[in-house]
This record gives structure tokens, C-alpha cells and sequence, in this order.
């Protein structure tokens, strides 16, 4: 009984609250941002994404700079997953995308 008085109460006032906030008039646009600083007029801020269809699965490929670095693979039946590379002397992992992946220490001790 409590909580439906409670509950009445804000629906009441709720659209009181909401008349009573006025705009102001002096309102102003806001500038234009700034242009991205040197040296990044040539970066790409999105990946650019190719949907290639290979049998039954459809397989979407994300690069960046013209690195691929992750794809995604829908089966036909199944629940989609995703292929990560590690680092570029690496393969390939796969996440399902339910846990975060783990990440391996790949240092270099020695070299032969």
C-alpha cells in the first residue's frame, strides 16, 4: 500500500517537474569542433568491414589500415564467434564472445 501511494505521488508530480523546467532563452550552437590534430588526417578512425559468403557461413573482415585483425564468423546454424589475431608472428584465437579472452605473455627470451 505504501509503495502505490509512493508510486502516485511521482506520477503526479512528475509532469509538474517537467512544466516547471523552463528553456532559456539566450540558448546559443555550439562551435564547430577543431580539426583532428597533424598526423592523423590520414589515419582511419573505423574499421573498414568486407562481408565475404563462403558456403554456408558468412564470414565479416575487419581491418584497420588494411590490417586484418578480426573476423567474424556466422555458421548457418550455430551462434556466431569471432577470430582474434594475437600479434603478427601469431594465429589466430577464438573468442566466443561470452568471457574475455586470454591474453598469453609472448616474450622473447632468447633468439637462435
Amino acid at each position: 500500500m505504501r509503495i502505490e501511494r509512493m508510486l502516485l505521488v511521482l506520477a503526479l508530480l512528475l509532469p509538474l517537474m517537467a512544466s516547471a523546467a523552463e528553456i532559456p532563452e539566450n540558448l546559443e550552437p555550439l562551435p564547430e569542433p577543431p580539426p583532428p590534430p597533424a598526423g592523423m588526417e590520414g589515419d582511419e578512425l573505423e574499421p573498414e568491414v568486407t562481408i565475404v559468403k563462403k558456403g554456408e557461413e558468412t564470414v565479416e573482415e575487419y581491418r584497420i589500415n588494411g590490417e586484418l585483425y578480426m573476423m567474424k564468423v556466422t555458421p548457418k546454424t550455430g551462434v556466431p564467434y569471432y577470430l582474434v589475431k594475437d600479434d603478427e608472428n601469431a594465429g589466430w584465437s577464438r573468442n566466443d564472445g561470452v568471457a574475455q579472452p586470454i591474453s598469453i605473455p609472448k616474450w622473447v627470451l632468447f633468439r637462435f
